[in-house]
């Protein structure tokens, strides 16, 4: 997709999703700050979404979803008490380095062998996931600036190269989710 017109400020969330499964790069709100969110199926989009952040493929990045049932086609199925420990802590602001099947592309994992996953309980993420299904969610701004914590900074920062901010507010945590290694409960980012 092409920014030459106004990024739009986005009312629906019907509409984002749209705007996802188009192949679009939106931000919406989540527990602590604005993220960025496209299909993580679509490698060009991926890639966009990487260029505007000057974020390195080889990072890895997060999925956020709704249930989940969406994140399962990207996940190594556990044992049980190890998946019913990773379950107890979702929706929240956990979020798991889980092991990935080995058909999970390298445009989500970067460097790794696991993936960043997430059951948000932030109400508009979750719609959105509904919406379009698992999404990529990273802080929405330039590598190495503060992430946008509203709209408008939103727009100020990054909305020339968007295809549009999902308008809301962000939860009320002060810093981005717990990240943990599902394998071993290890806290990675508190």
């Amino acid at each position: 997709m092409s920014r030459d017109d106004p990024m739009p400020l986005i009312q629906d969330v019907h509409r984002a999703g749209a705007l996802i499964r188009a192949g679009g790069v939106i931000a919406y709100p989540t527990e602590a700050v604005f993220g960025l969110g496209c299909d993580p199926r679509n490698e060009e989009a991926v890639a966009r979404l990487l260029a505007i952040k000057q974020r390195e493929v080889s990072k890895g990045l997060i999925l956020i979803a709704a249930e989940t049932a969406q994140l399962e086609p990207y996940l190594l199925p556990l044992d049980p008490e190890t998946t019913a420990r990773a379950h107890a802590a979702w929706p929240g602001p956990v979020t798991w380095l889980w092991p990935v099947r080995p058909d999970t592309p390298r445009w989500l994992t970067g460097d790794h062998d696991t993936l960043a996953v997430r059951v948000t309980d932030h109400p508009l993420a979750a719609a959105l996931c509904r919406e379009a299904g698992a999404i990529v969610s990273t802080s929405a701004n330039l590598a190495g600036e503060e992430p946008a914590r509203t709209d408008a900074a939103v727009v100020a920062q990054l909305g020339h190269l968007l295809d549009g901010v999902l308008a809301g507010k962000v939860g009320g945590r002060d810093r981005p989710s717990e990240i943990r290694d599902v394998r071993t409960g290890a806290v990675i980012r508190a």
